[in-house]
């Protein structure tokens, strides 16, 4: 006989809280989440198919687009995997720049996930201003790439565009005038005792269950998971290994612990920019010592915002890659969902879901 104390209470595909079509069911007693059950594949977009049918370069303007808040970091991720097959060699300067880009992606990513959760707690004011500080990142990242989503930045060997001094120098005067107020924003959150009370102690992931599911990124750094690319695998197509940056972590893997990794990241990330900035090396930003892409199989890593992303790339030495398999970090740890949500309110439901940062674009693709 069916438990009659039980409801299933069915949220999506379509829902007026979701921005990106996904279904939970969860089976609820009372107020309190019992089971939960994840559909996915909506919007799924044939991605992978379209790249065994496209030549190198139109890929990457494929890959730009399985993400729009990470399309820097799916093609770089992409063109590292294909370099790496052929040997080449990326200039230095190209590699800062790559960076440099990388983690002004990271901070307009965190920025627009903490806007997120302090609209569903009900800061519109911090929202308001979380999403400020957000443009003005899209705004230096317009003036270095010369678009603001779809960044068209990354090539094979290299990037596209390089910094004068000039832009470098307007750089710089954004940063130094975006700096101050992120951090005034990070003390604003963590300082509030309404969202601390709100996040503290809901939403749990174990050190244990983060291993278990394998989750990456802030949500993995945020159960002390001391997990972060950048550090463990840096890639020779960025810079990540000639810069100080320290990684964040939390260990008691609730909403507020992945809060806070995101908050304390960005102070890294400028630490990160404003080196790149100081640093900048002098020389080419495109290598032209290859005339195509041999057979092989290249195995790419990138710390993208959310956590660690793979390609995995076949090449029969054809001007179109035999296989492209991507590994976003989205589809790693939505399944966490299945253990962070159980015993928990119905009202944290929102709140928790979207403190993993989940883009269902780019787990399905």
């Amino acid at each position: 006989m069916a438990n009659q104390s039980r409801f299933v209470l069915p949220i999506g595909p379509i829902h007026i809280a979701l921005e990106e079509p996904i279904q939970l069911k969860l089976e609820t007693e009372g107020n309190i989440v019992k089971s939960v059950s994840l559909q996915i594949g909506y919007v799924h977009r044939a991605i992978e198919f379209l790249l065994a049918n496209k030549d190198f370069y139109q890929g990457i303007i494929i890959v730009e687009r399985v993400c729009g808040i990470c399309s820097h970091s799916h093609p770089t991720c992409f063109v590292q995997a294909l370099e790496q097959i052929a040997g080449i060699e990326v200039p230095l300067r190209a590699r800062y720049l790559r960076t440099l880009v990388g983690e002004l992606e990271r901070i307009h990513s965190h920025l627009l996930n903490t806007a997120i959760a302090c609209e569903i707690m009900g800061f519109k004011t911090l929202f308001v201003r979380c999403m400020n500080a957000r443009e003005t990142v899209k705004d230096l990242m317009e003036g270095i790439t010369g678009h603001r989503g779809n960044y068209a930045f990354n090539t094979i060997g290299g990037v596209r565009k390089d910094l004068t001094e000039d832009e470098i120098e307007a750089v710089k005067k954004l940063i130094e005038n975006l700096e101050p107020e992120v951090f005034n924003l990070i003390e604003a959150v963590l300082t509030n005792p309404t969202i601390v009370g709100r996040t503290k102690g809901i939403g749990v992931l174990t050190y244990q269950d983060a291993v278990e599911f394998s989750v990456v990124g802030p949500v993995a750094r945020a159960s002390g998971v001391p997990l972060d690319l950048r550090k463990d695998a840096p890639m020779p197509g960025a810079a990540y290994e000639f810069l100080e940056f320290q990684k964040v972590l939390e260990k008691d893997g609730d909403v507020l612990s992945r809060v806070k990794v995101r908050l304390l990241e960005m102070v890294e990330s400028f630490k990160m920019i404003n080196q790149i900035l100081k640093d900048l090396p002098k020389g080419p930003i495109l290598t032209k010592k290859f005339t195509s892409i041999p057979k092989g199989i290249g195995i790419s890593r990138w710390e993208a915002p959310r956590g660690g992303l793979i390609y995995y790339c076949v090449t029969d030495g054809s001007d179109i890659p035999y296989r492209v398999k991507i590994r976003a970090p989205s589809f790693v740890n939505i399944y966490a969902l299945n253990k962070i949500l159980l015993n928990q309110d119905v009202a944290d439901v929102t709140l928790i879901s979207g403190s993993i940062d989940p883009c269902f674009s780019c787990m399905q693709r």
